[in-house]
């Protein structure tokens, strides 16, 4: 992945998109009260898998849109680094119910297969259809803002996979109608809770990462190790630790062993260095501890020797 990918700066109005937001949450909390109903009436167990669905992206959007009021808060003396992280927790709670959610859906379904119950296809076809026009509807109202934020593109991307399983859902009630396989409810209803595990638990990796201060997922320490032994006046470089301050914020501590005779170019050194890697590694808050060979701490178990 080339450097530059790792900026992740996403330069968007805060308050943009909230009011599209709120009617997106709207429109899913009606249409899943309305397909329960319809599940209910028609004995369908996929209508009840998409409303599912569509009450954990109505949920998500809903947690989404309060994690990002949050987010906005400014620094303070309890949380020094902001409140930006609300939207990692969000989206932990977000996927993790989407999963057992999933595992709640493949359960159901097996057991549909082995008491099999009459569904009504028609109820199933019109009230997949009123959820295939709201998904629509919805990702039209996040489409813009998808462009500019990685949150509300997640969120998107969500509602077109609802109106992929609406379609599909439309296919299971046609088939019941036109040949009477109601086995074909169940099988659809494996199919959505298969695509939401895999989707949630895809997803789930990158938010823990960022909870457990990884590296970035495609930017190497030793690469940032190596470019800043690299830079002029530097002897070495130890004890750097990279991590998430949330999505758009890396973060960075190091130190940094110069010759003790360059000691008057320390400031000059910093400045270069955090120049180079906001610029070539989007970490844009960086601390660097300046040392010497005879002044430096004397734990240096991660010291790589220049040009090894």
């Amino acid at each position: 992945m080339p450097d530059h990918e790792h900026h992740g700066h996403h330069h968007v109005d805060p308050e943009a998109g909230d009011l599209r937001m709120g009617f997106a949450v709207a429109a899913n909390l009606a249409l899943t009260v309305a397909q329960v109903v319809g599940g209910a009436l028609s004995g369908s167990i996929a209508l009840v898998a998409d409303a599912l669905h569509n009450l954990s992206d109505a949920m998500s959007l809903a947690i989404a849109f309060f994690a990002r009021r949050i987010a906005r808060r400014h620094a303070d003396a309890t949380m020094s680094y902001g409140y930006a992280r609300a939207e990692i927790i969000a989206a932990m709670i977000n996927y993790t119910t989407l999963i057992v959610l999933g595992l709640f859906l493949v359960y159901e379904a097996i057991m549909r297969f082995f008491a099999p119950e009459p569904v009504a296809g028609w109820i199933v076809v019109i009230i997949a259809a009123i959820a295939l026009a709201i998904d629509v509807a919805t990702a039209l109202l996040t489409y813009a803002m998808s462009k500019t934020s990685v949150n509300i593109r997640a969120a998107f991307l969500h509602n077109v996979a609802d109106a992929l399983g609406s379609v599909a859902v439309i296919v299971a009630g046609t088939l019941i109608i036109l040949f009477g396989w109601t086995w074909v409810d169940p099988l659809i209803t494996l199919a959505i809770a298969a695509y939401v595990i895999w989707q949630a638990g895809s997803e789930i990796s990158a938010v823990i990462r960022t909870l457990m201060m990884a590296t970035p997922d495609g930017l190497l320490r030793e690469t940032v190790v190596g470019r800043l032994e690299g830079l002029t006046g530097v002897q070495s470089v130890h004890h750097v630790h990279v991590w998430q301050i949330d999505e758009a914020r890396t973060a960075l501590s190091g130190h940094v062993v110069i010759e003790a005779a360059g000691l008057s170019e320390a400031s000059a050194i910093v400045r270069t260095a955090k120049s180079m890697l906001d610029r070539d590694f989007g970490i844009c808050h960086a601390t660097l501890e300046i040392e010497t060979a005879a002044s430096g701490c004397a734990d240096t178990d991660n010291r790589r020797p220049k040009n090894a």
